[in-house]
């Protein structure tokens, strides 16, 4: 019989990047006690993995739990960016409300579309937060309103706004504190555990009814192999049971429990029995995967399976082929680069990674350029060397069998005098604009556009809007194919020699476009050295120096005046390079180069493609 698990509460977070979660959740641990009065605490206990720290953005959706009042609060995180949203489905099963947490200043953003749009469909009750409110330009109630706006656009029903109007919390969870009222004075986090506690429903389960529990979030060790983490939805799993696994596709195996643990503060703590309404993890189930269901032998309880969103962009990573190979890192191979993208596969169910039918590489397909360049990124601070080509967008068939390709919602807000400007570059992209409202200052402006519109996009955008636009994209569906897209204009200035670059050889061509090089950089022939200020690409010497005469030059030349160069994180990188060319990436550098490196080479190779005549 179904009853309320009255000592536990399951409880999702839902945020844009930058509006405090992290920090909120932190304050949650210290108010109910986690860490003891003189114990260091790292700033931002959630964000584990050294990226997450430095992008301030939570990718892997993580558990803790606070206890309070003799209550168990699972407080699970989700991303705030759509690139994970395979995460973000999966994890809002486990929980049965959500807190909201929006900034006072800007309100709710276009990435918390996304999670909450799944939220308000999973029935959830959500409970909003207004974080920041002591901020210059704060407006708490203006910030409730949006919320509640877009809480209607999404399809919330009426319990669910009723409930969301009367269940807000002010909070500034930098200070520390959180409030019914911005100016009651408080200056703890008790009033937001308090609602959590009182407001959020317990879990509604049956303790006694035949297992089940669903697998949302894989865990691995090298130790104990696949963990299965997720919440148990009937019955209570024991230690060393045998239980039926049944897979999304509907096949069964048996398997046994050897360890189970749940969550604790920070932790997790071994436990003999994890009763339902609890989130667990369990060791011992064999190639456990996203969607599992544990379920008891005698009397199977069957669930929905869970759907995976697709993955939009594919790219290959190669052993890298460059001249300065071996310089930066000491893992080179494409056995080594193999091995390990095996590995992520283990470990990462929201990629496909599959290796190429000739063997050259191993295509890497994810949601979006912040999904992949994040596995880049992770690979070359572990040492690895490796190049890969411009991202591919993967197509879908339609109904009919026709072609549909991943659409992405666009926002941008800019200065007024510069809206003109945006709008034009989407069009040129394949964008079409969706809303715009104009503020005192500020444009707002929302697009639709397809993935492959969005590379190189930003940097289009910064360059009309001389660097004072915001620029958010988050992926929206599959949609008709719209064509042709405009790509990147402008041609390359491609080096002629392997060589370090001089002062006054680069002194000559800023004149004719943008450096990517500064004077000392160490190039090779056929790196990517500079954009054009117009179409075509040229072969450049980036090593001549002047001729000297017998006479003495006044000093007023000697000194060459450099613009700084142009330089690019890798997802700029892998936004900006075509498809003859490649970036290849390594512990300490990103550099571009062509794919095919002799400029005699590349000149035959395109002859014989037609693109030239001869």
């Amino acid at each position: 019989m179904h009853m309320l698990q009255e000592s536990i509460r399951n409880i999702a977070i839902i945020a844009h990047v930058d509006h405090g979660k992290t920090t909120l959740v932190d304050q949650m641990l210290r108010a109910s006690g986690a860490f003891r009065e003189n114990q260091q605490v790292q700033e931002r206990v959630l964000d584990s993995n050294d990226q997450e720290r430095e992008r301030g953005i939570t990718i892997l959706a993580k558990n803790i739990s606070i206890s309070y009042q003799g209550i168990k609060i699972n407080v699970i995180d989700t991303p705030g960016h759509a690139d994970f949203g395979g995460e973000v489905e999966r994890v809002l099963k486990m929980a049965d409300g959500a807190l909201l947490l929006v900034d006072a200043a800007e309100g709710p953003m276009p990435q918390t579309r996304f999670v909450l749009s799944h939220a308000i469909a999973c029935g959830l009750r959500i409970m909003v937060v207004i974080n920041k409110i002591d901020r210059d330009g704060a407006n708490p109630e203006r910030a409730l309103n949006d919320s509640l706006d877009l809480m209607m656009d999404l399809g919330a029903d009426d319990d669910q706004l009723e409930f969301a109007m009367e269940h807000v919390i002010y909070a500034s969870a930098v200070n520390g504190f959180a409030r019914l009222d911005p100016d009651d004075g408080g200056t703890d986090m008790l009033p937001l555990l308090d609602m959590i506690v009182d407001a959020l429903p317990a879990p509604d389960v049956d303790v006694d009814g035949p297992l089940a529990m669903q697998c949302v979030t894989v865990d691995h060790s090298s130790y104990v192999g696949r963990i299965g983490i997720g919440r148990v939805f009937s019955g209570t799993i024991h230690q060393g049971e045998k239980i039926l696994v049944v897979k999304n596709d509907g096949s069964r195996t048996m398997g046994q429990v050897k360890q189970l643990f749940t969550f604790d503060y920070l932790g997790r703590k071994e436990c003999s029995e994890v009763a339902a309404g609890d989130i667990g993890a369990v060791v011992g189930i064999d190639g456990t995967d996203i969607g599992d269901v544990y379920t008891d032998p005698n009397d199977p309880v069957e669930l929905d399976p869970i759907e995976i969103d697709p993955p939009t962009l594919a790219v290959v990573f190669e052993a890298s082929t460059s001249p300065l190979v071996g310089r930066d890192g000491d893992i080179v191979g494409g056995r080594q680069l193999k091995e390990r993208l095996d590995q992520e596969a283990e470990n990462n169910v929201t990629m496909r990674i599959e290796e190429l039918a000739d063997k050259t590489g191993v295509e890497v397909a994810g949601r979006g350029i912040l999904h992949l360049s994040v596995l880049m990124e992770q690979m070359r601070r572990e040492g690895y060397e490796f190049q890969v080509g411009r991202p591919r967008v993967l197509f879908k068939k339609g109904k009919n069998g026709e072609r549909l390709e991943p659409v992405e919602q666009a926002v941008v807000e800019c200065p007024n005098e510069y809206s003109g400007k945006v709008i034009e570059v989407f069009g040129n992209s394949g964008g079409t604009m969706s809303n715009m409202e104009a503020g005192i200052t500020q444009t707002h402006l929302e697009f639709r556009i397809p993935t492959r519109g969005i590379m190189g996009l930003k940097n289009r955008i910064l360059n009309v809007t001389h660097g004072e636009a915001v620029f958010y994209h988050t992926f929206l569906e599959y949609g008709p194919f719209v064509g042709d897209i405009g790509s990147r204009q402008n041609g390359a200035m491609i080096s002629m020699s392997t060589e370090k670059a001089v002062a006054y050889a680069l002194g000559t061509l800023q004149e004719r476009g943008a450096l990517f090089v500064e004077p000392g950089t160490e190039c090779y022939e056929g790196m990517l050295v500079g954009e054009r200020s117009k179409p075509g690409d040229m072969v450049v010497n980036i090593a001549r120096t002047k001729q000297l005469g017998n006479q003495r030059s006044s000093t007023a030349d000697i000194a060459v005046q450099l613009t700084p160069p142009r330089t690019f994180t890798l997802e700029e990188a892998l936004e900006y390079i075509m498809d003859d060319e490649l970036v290849e990436v390594t512990p300490k550098n990103i550099r571009l180069r062509k794919r095919i490196l002799s400029d005699i080479e590349r000149r035959k190779w395109n002859v014989r493609h037609g693109l030239v005549k001869k």
